[in-house]
């Protein structure tokens, strides 16, 4: 599929991984299960998580650690596949 496509089949989606003050690394093997178990995961990055980086990066950290598709970022939210 392309991103576009994904990107719609990601809009309905609730947020189903939260990262906090606890960081990436607390969310990891989280969300390593629900890709297995889904083709899209949102995930928002609340203020604590995000410190002084930015949430593009948070993401791009993020999918490089579960081996997964950064679809897109919007706000503080990211979609992974």
């Amino acid at each position: 599929m392309s991103d576009q496509e994904l990107r719609k089949e990601a809009h309905d989606l609730d947020v189903t991984v939260w990262v906090g003050k606890h960081g990436i690394d607390s969310v990891v093997d989280e969300l390593a299960d629900q890709l297995d178990d889904r083709k899209l995961v949102k995930v928002k990055f609340l203020r604590a998580a995000r410190g002084g980086t930015s949430t593009d990066e948070l993401a791009a950290e993020l999918a490089e650690a579960v081996s997964a598709d950064l679809i897109e970022t919007r706000g503080n939210t990211a979609v992974l596949h």
